[in-house]
């Protein structure tokens, strides 16, 4: 069988040829070691292969371009430094993935699997897989904000809710801490991992682990309560236009 590794750094894609040339798991006739989404573009257009290694970051783009501009209908084992959001995707979607760094057993147990599922495999979710990540990879998990003296990054598990007022964002923690956030919760929507945090109205962004409770004082009007204190006085109201989809959020 003929095999494909997209790899730009010359000690990793040394180190995986090295154990796939070692190894006895599936015969390999031909490996072919590309550095680049144009040479792969190049390389996909004239040939097949059984099985590809791809990184998902390369020196002139990402992994994605590549299926982009040419047809790659053979299994893909990812390499990637993702977190552990992306490998729950990766999961989902395709044969393996290696989380770098990646020791010899983790290849072989790649291997095993691709030899299990190799005839049930369906290209069009290469495509899928790296579509999701690429919407995933730009979530913010870290937020850095001045403190006295001092630079703090601010995990998003630590924090309850981003709080509006005038020109202002705040950033409040569970541990009772709030910090002036350089943005605007306009913006900042869209970069909050949104499994864990929902725009209650255009004050309040919420995390989901710290709503306590939900008031329902009628079918166009519902109330959000935490568990932590907050800093203004007139209650937490959802938008109206949010109600359908809140209630979806807390569903999934």
């Amino acid at each position: 069988m003929k095999i494909v590794v997209v790899e730009d750094e010359h000690l990793a894609s040394s180190y995986l040829k090295s154990i796939l040339e070692q190894q006895s798991i599936i015969p390999i006739r031909e490996i072919t070691v590309l550095k680049s989404v144009r040479d792969a573009v190049a390389f996909f257009a004239a040939n097949t292969v059984d099985l590809a290694f791809m990184d998902i970051h390369l020196g002139d783009g990402k992994s994605l371009d590549i299926f982009e501009q040419t047809l790659v209908s053979c299994p893909v084992i990812f390499i990637t430094a993702y977190d552990s959001y992306a490998v729950k995707v990766f999961k989902h979607f395709t044969i393996d993935y290696l989380l770098k760094p990646y020791e010899e057993e983790e290849l072989l147990e790649a291997l095993h699997k691709y030899k299990n599922i190799k005839e049930t495999f369906n290209s069009n979710s290469i495509v899928e897989s790296l579509v999701e990540i690429e919407n995933q990879s730009h979530i913010q998990h870290h937020f850095l904000v001045n403190h006295r003296d001092k630079l703090i990054s601010v995990n998003d598990t630590s924090i309850t809710y981003f709080f509006a007022t005038g020109k202002h964002l705040f950033i409040y923690t569970n541990s009772g801490s709030s910090y002036l956030y350089n943005n605007n919760l306009k913006d900042l929507i869209d970069k909050l991992d949104p499994t864990l945090f929902f725009k209650i109205n255009r004050k309040y962004s919420v995390n989901r682990n710290y709503i306590q409770e939900i008031v329902k004082h009628s079918s166009q009007k519902i109330e959000i309560l935490l568990k932590v204190a907050v800093p203004d006085t007139e209650p937490i109201i959802l938008s109206k236009k949010e109600i359908n989809n809140f209630k979806n959020w807390l569903d999934s």
